[in-house]
């Protein structure tokens, strides 16, 4: 059969899907979102506004209190509050869109706005690999060298990890959406996502000319991935020999909760975001992907603030003494 690029033409639409007005002629798609869930609509639709609020209110308090705190003016927090930052705007970047669909019926988006939401979420989803790169080589330059801690990790070096991180993001953003923007689309005119998904819009393009394309948008995905892979495992691995040689079970238990809460943030979100990203476009199962993009791009976020916190002595006590500030305040008014 036939691959037809697909340019929109006024047509009848059934069911519960919204029509367009008959004077159109921009390109467009239909979001399908999980419509082929009704029953599990609504059980999604609070699940997400709860994880969305959750995301809100918890990155906003880290950046508050890594701000406000003496204490917490470290490397470690300073990176920590990029993070809170990046995973604010990346559930801010995805939620309003999946609520709009999950409370009405499938979305007609112009490929113009489907553009912009994949530029934006991929230039945060990228930053957010680079920066949990950069929080590694901190906590392993942390329970290394802690005795040439202060010196190797100076803000001059923080504020440039943290820098590299916001343009290797929007490097890699840049890359893939412009490799994307030219590609043709082809019928059936349906995303079958919440949101505008590198894989998925991958699926509606059509297959003529666009192998080499597709070749280098994947080594863009292989780069901005497996390279700061790579890097966590290297900091990870020096850790765990630190670790094996330290004499006192104390020393352990210091190092393993200075790191543990890195750690189970980046199998969280690396986990979620290799299989989405670095399988084949062929094998890319659009059901399945739905639910694992809602696993990175809606829980995780909101699984971040309360990671970074449940274990934290600092953030905690940081926590105590701005909320006891603003009591004493409130009680001298």
């Amino acid at each position: 059969m036939e691959c037809r690029p697909f340019l929109f033409r006024p047509s009848k639409h059934s069911g519960s899907f919204p029509p367009l007005a008959n004077h159109s002629t921009e390109e467009r798609f239909l979001l399908l979102g999980f419509s082929d869930w009704p029953s599990l609509q609504p059980v999604l639709f609070a699940l997400v506004l709860l994880c969305y609020l959750l995301t809100l209110g918890g990155n906003t308090a880290l950046v508050l209190l890594a701000a406000r705190d003496p204490r917490l003016h470290t490397p470690m927090y300073y990176l920590l509050s990029h993070l809170a930052l990046v995973d604010a705007g990346f559930a801010t970047s995805v939620v309003p869109q999946l609520l709009a669909t999950l409370r009405g019926p499938a979305l007609w988006l112009p490929r113009g706005g489907c553009l912009a939401q994949l530029s934006t979420s991929l230039a945060l989803g990228s930053t957010e690999c680079v920066l949990l790169a950069a929080m590694a080589l901190d906590r392993a330059a942390a329970v290394c060298r802690p005795l040439r801690y202060a010196g190797l990790a100076a803000p001059r070096l923080c504020r440039a990890l943290a820098g590299a991180s916001w343009l290797g993001g929007l490097a890699n953003s840049a890359a893939q959406t412009a490799l994307l923007a030219p590609r043709p689309l082809c019928e059936p005119r349906r995303l079958d996502h919440f949101i505008c998904e590198l894989p998925a819009l991958l699926k509606l393009a059509c297959s003529g000319g666009g192998h080499a394309t597709e070749s280098q948008m994947f080594a863009a995905r292989v780069v901005i991935l497996l390279v700061p892979s790579a890097v966590i495992l290297a900091s990870y691995g020096a850790v765990a020999r630190a670790i094996c040689g330290l004499r006192s079970s104390g020393g352990r238990r210091k190092a393993v909760g200075t790191c543990g809460s890195h750690l189970t943030a980046v199998c969280l979100f690396y986990g979620s975001a290799i299989y989405t990203y670095l399988q084949p476009t062929a094998r890319y199962n659009q059901g399945r992907g739905k639910f694992v993009s809602l696993f990175y791009t809606v829980v995780t976020p909101a699984l971040n603030p309360l990671i970074y916190t449940f274990r934290n002595r600092e953030v905690k006590g940081a926590a105590r003494r701005l909320l006891g500030s603003l009591g004493s305040g409130q009680t001298r008014q």
